[in-house]
């Protein structure tokens, strides 16, 4: 049985509108303990009881919502980050073995932080930048090592790379990926490295400069072009959930309410735009090159 699909209309529907009544909501909802956890989970396994099911993923709803906290700094709409938690969730109750003596919530970690953070690695910024193992631990790890937002200091790099196995190379790109902001051109007085050492760097020549002034055209020449690509639906589903500031994205649930479908039929044609939009960007690189 498909639990999925069998128990997605019997949740409560989440939309940034009601996401502060939702949070209340799934709070009142009581804590199981040891016993219950295990008789549920024993109805779920032996029986496939969805109704036991059910209530195993509404009672650590509140779970996801404190998983998915920890990923708001990707602006992505906090909604969206929580659905895709909750599918995790689902997987997790899914696929729980009352037989290993561990309880749910341990067990249900890891398939909530998977979930989303697959969702975050596709959907973070239109182009995709992680896809390296290195890259992937950086991505969801540099925030909390930093000792504070913005730039690194050269013994900060080295110290992260140290911790978290990775070049310090990588941690430096990683960084300024993450950040995105103004750089100090000179060294600071504590430190004997800055941007302006990569003057004299054999990656930072001529030639590695116009590669990233390529992309850079690719960023945005080519991702409106791509997107001009799209029927006018297509394109506004794609500005409304990506293109847009982060405290004005539209969730699946907006979008459906807008045009009278259901968020899976969104997804799916998300879904199909961005394939649209791959193809024609990768058109748009052989044009450019």
């Amino acid at each position: 049985m498909n639990i999925e699909k069998s128990m997605v209309n019997q949740l409560p529907v989440l939309s940034p509108g009601s996401l502060e009544s939702y949070i209340t909501f799934i709070n009142s909802i009581p804590l199981l303990t040891v016993k219950e956890e295990y008789d549920l989970a024993t109805k779920w396994q032996e029986n496939e009881d969805v109704e036991a099911a059910r209530y195993l993923v509404l009672s650590h709803l509140r779970l996801v919502v404190s998983i998915a906290r920890t990923y708001a700094g990707y602006g992505l709409p906090l909604a969206d980050i929580i659905q895709e938690g909750t599918i995790g969730l689902m997987k997790a109750v899914k696929r729980f073995d009352v037989g290993r003596k561990v309880r749910l919530v341990t067990f249900a970690t890891h398939w909530i932080r998977a979930e989303i953070n697959e969702y975050v690695i596709k959907n973070w910024r239109i182009v995709k930048t992680v896809t390296t193992k290195d890259q992937r631990k950086l991505f969801f790890n540099l925030r909390s090592q930093r000792e504070d937002v913005g730039n690194l200091s050269e013994v900060e790099a080295q110290k992260i790379a140290k911790q978290l196995e990775v070049s310090r190379d990588d941690v430096v790109d990683m960084n300024m990926r993450l950040t995105g902001g103004d750089v100090a051109i000179l060294p600071d007085s504590s430190d004997d490295f800055a941007p302006s050492d990569w003057l004299t760097d054999e990656e930072h020549v001529p030639e590695a400069m116009l590669e990233k002034k390529s992309l850079d055209k690719l960023h945005t020449i080519g991702i409106e072009k791509a997107i001009s690509s799209l029927d006018e639906r297509s394109q506004d589903i794609i500005r409304s959930r990506w293109l847009k500031d982060p405290e004005d994205q539209e969730t699946l649930h907006d979008l459906a309410v807008k045009y009278g479908v259901s968020a899976e039929r969104i997804r799916q044609i998300e879904v199909k735009a961005m394939e649209k939009m791959k193809k024609a960007l990768v058109q748009f690189t052989k044009g450019s090159s």
